[in-house]
């Protein structure tokens, strides 16, 4: 599956102005670009909300030369500082243009090695070369680093966001358009407040259910409430065995949505005296999600802990 078959590349905004984001944040980028210089960054915000695209838009717009690097991949390796990112911050492009390295969820770097290592990197090559971090969770990212770096929060306040979903709701329907898909305007817009500000996430459903080239309300059938139903029955009888099922079979949905839903409907499900207790395992186990190797293992082991501790209505 090449890169321009999946939406969330094809459409990927390449300039700021193409981004959305709240106009006090676009506007700093903006004064960025301005000078034609960029400072070493570190984007951090939730999953999907635009942090790679900005790093990406920006190095367009001032011509920087580019290396991306992931972090919970090949970043996790002291060797590939050592060859890779050393190799590419120490030579002088061809062109004299700018050097960025994109280090994309750095958080997953490791804190004792790699993390250590990138301070005096930055340091060393800081005339010809520039760094920026993207993480979720920037408690994991070392204060040295912090220091060195100019941090973005990609929050969006209240205020701003009904401004902000209506701005992507207007850019996936171009997109939908674009690709000759019918839709139901409801239904995109139930889509859109149900994941946002996951912009990716918003983009890889919609492309999902776009297969048939239609977008109508049998995707709200597939995003109803019955399925979670089913789940919350299983952990209230306890019932390890149909629940590994579920997990199993429902792998599709991700984590951050099943939390976020029972989360949101705990005062339903739950007796008043439990809800606390689900909150903490809820928050516990959705940070873990960010760090371990096998992410249905992990949610599992979070449905089993409130199956054995939560009393439910």
């Amino acid at each position: 599956m090449s890169d321009q078959y999946l939406w969330v590349e094809k459409y990927r905004p390449a300039t700021i102005d193409e981004c959305i984001l709240p106009e006090k944040l676009k506007q700093t980028f903006k004064e960025y670009i301005a000078t034609g210089e960029l400072p070493t960054f570190l984007f951090s915000g939730t999953a999907g909300v635009g942090k790679t695209t900005v790093a990406r838009a920006l190095c367009n717009e001032v011509g920087a030369d580019v290396l991306f690097i992931n972090g919970s991949d090949e970043g996790r390796s002291i060797d590939t500082l050592r060859t890779t990112i050393k190799g590419f911050a120490s030579t002088v492009s061809l062109t004299d243009a700018k050097k960025v390295v994109i280090l994309d969820e750095a958080d997953y770097m490791n804190a004792q090695s790699v993390q250590p290592a990138l301070r005096g990197f930055i340091e060393e090559f800081s005339n010809n070369c520039r760094f920026i971090f993207t993480c979720n969770f920037k408690n994991k990212i070392i204060e040295p680093l912090h220091s060195r770096c100019a941090v973005i929060d990609f929050k969006i306040d209240n205020a701003e966001k009904p401004a902000i979903a209506a701005g992507f709701f207007k850019r996936v329907t171009q997109i939908l358009k674009t690709e000759g898909i019918d839709y139901d305007t409801k239904v995109v817009v139930e889509l859109v407040n149900k994941h946002f500000p996951d912009y990716r996430r918003i983009l890889n459903e919609l492309q999902r259910y776009s297969v048939s080239g239609k977008i109508d309300a049998g995707l709200l059938v597939n995003m109803s409430d019955e399925s979670y139903k089913t789940l919350v029955m299983n952990l209230k009888e306890k019932d390890f065995k149909k629940t590994r099922q579920w997990i199993a079979q429902n792998s599709d949905i991700e984590t951050s949505s099943l939390f976020d839903h029972l989360y949101e409907k705990a005062s339903e499900y739950l007796e008043p005296v439990s809800i606390p207790t689900m909150v903490l395992i809820l928050a516990d186990y959705q940070y873990k999600d960010a760090f371990v190797a096998n992410h249905e293992l992990n949610t599992m082991a979070a449905m089993t802990e409130i199956m054995l501790q939560c009393k439910f209505k």
